[in-house]
């Protein structure tokens, strides 16, 4: 009887171990191209498991995001940033496959288009 119920707690902790799940896909440092209407803007873009992040770049300055949501492969937040001198929000949905990272900032002004790279 031990030995069953042994071998019982050692499929249970391999199946537990095998459920255990690490940090989602979009969790890093990413190297992003933000093609907008002015040209490409190159992004430093960081997303924290916890829901928090911060995008970065010469020409926008740095900015945090907010509202991180991880489903699987897909990835959506905000971000405000100041546009000579306006605010603007930019909606984030994307998904990552492998190290790339595809999507689109929604705005005022339209979709601009994101592609990316794991740093």
């Amino acid at each position: 009887m031990n030995r069953i119920t042994g071998g019982s707690l050692f499929l249970a902790l391999i199946f537990l171990a095998g459920c255990a799940s690490g940090p989602p896909p979009a969790v890093g440092m990413w190297g992003v191209d933000m093609n907008t209407p002015l040209g490409v803007i190159p992004v430093t873009l960081t997303l924290n498991e916890d829901g928090t992040g911060s995008m970065s770049s010469a020409p926008l300055g740095e900015a945090p995001v907010s509202d991180v949501m991880y489903d699987g492969q897909n990835v959506t937040f905000t971000a405000e940033i100041d546009a000579q001198g306006q605010t603007v929000v930019l909606d984030f949905s994307g998904a990552v496959d492998g190290d790339a990272l595809e999507g689109s900032f929604g705005s005022d002004f339209g979709d601009i288009a994101v592609s990316g790279t794991r740093q």
